[in-house]
Formats: C-alpha cells, structure tokens, sequence
C-alpha cells in the first residue's frame, strides 16, 4: 500500500518589508525577522539574525536621507537564511568586507561595533548596488 504524495519542493520561503525611515524601524524588523524565521522555519538563530538585522536597518536610517521606506528582505536558504536591507544611499558601507587594518572600535564610543558584529557573527556579508540604492546582505549558517 502506498502512503500519501509527498509535496514537490517549493521555491525558497522569503519575506519583503517596507519599513518607515525612522528609528522606529529597528525593533519593528527585529520582531519581523523573528517572526519571518519562525514562519518559514529557519534552522538559522533567531537571536543572531535579530541583533545583526537591527544593526542593519540603524545604519540604513543613520546614514540615509530622505523619506524613501528602508526596505526588509529575508530569504530561507538551504543551509541557513539570508537577510538583506535596502536603502537609497549608493555609498558602500564603510568596512563591511574589507576592514582597514588597525581599524578596531573604539570600546569608549557608541557608535562604530555594527560592521564588525556583522563580519564576525554572520557567515558571509556583503552589498551590493541596486536600481534605487543599495542592498547589505548578510547570510546564517543553520544553527
């Protein structure tokens, strides 16, 4: 007796988001990315596509003008999730993936550890230009 069909396997799971350019935006893309990873059943750690996603979308508020929406994009890989923010600055992200030497935080500043917890705690990261701005990306290993 045969059991029933198995589905075909489907497209991967991904989540788009416009979020408002205000410092608002954080905690609302660090409840939509827990909220997307848990949906689409991400073997990635939430925790750390939170934190890393949050440092993202600050800097894309940070350091983009205007009003144009900061966009949210969370993709379920085969091997873990990737998370991209989209904004309208097309300037390269300071040191994203190529860090000058000698260039660490100061531990006495607020400002200036993003980049580095994103090189450090994510498998791979990167941007990349888009028709309106740019992408950052960063990619989790299944945890």
């Amino acid at each position: 007796m045969n059991g029933p069909a198995l589905p075909e396997p489907s497209a991967p799971a991904s989540w788009r988001i416009a979020l408002p350019h205000t410092t608002a935006a954080v905690p609302i893309a660090r409840a939509l990315v827990r909220t997307a990873l848990a949906e689409i059943e991400s073997p990635a750690d939430s925790d750390t596509a939170e934190l890393l996603t949050a440092e993202l979308v600050a800097n894309a508020v940070e350091h983009t003008s205007g009003d144009d929406p900061i966009e949210l994009v969370i993709e379920l890989l085969p091997t873990g999730c990737q998370v991209e923010v989209h904004d309208s600055n097309p300037l390269p992200p300071g040191d994203l993936t190529d860090p000058a030497p000698m260039s660490e935080p100061d531990p006495w500043q607020e400002h200036g550890r993003g980049l580095l917890l994103i090189r450090t705690l994510s498998s791979s990261c990167g941007h990349r230009s888009t028709g309106s701005g740019k992408a950052v990306w960063f990619t989790l290993p299944a945890a």
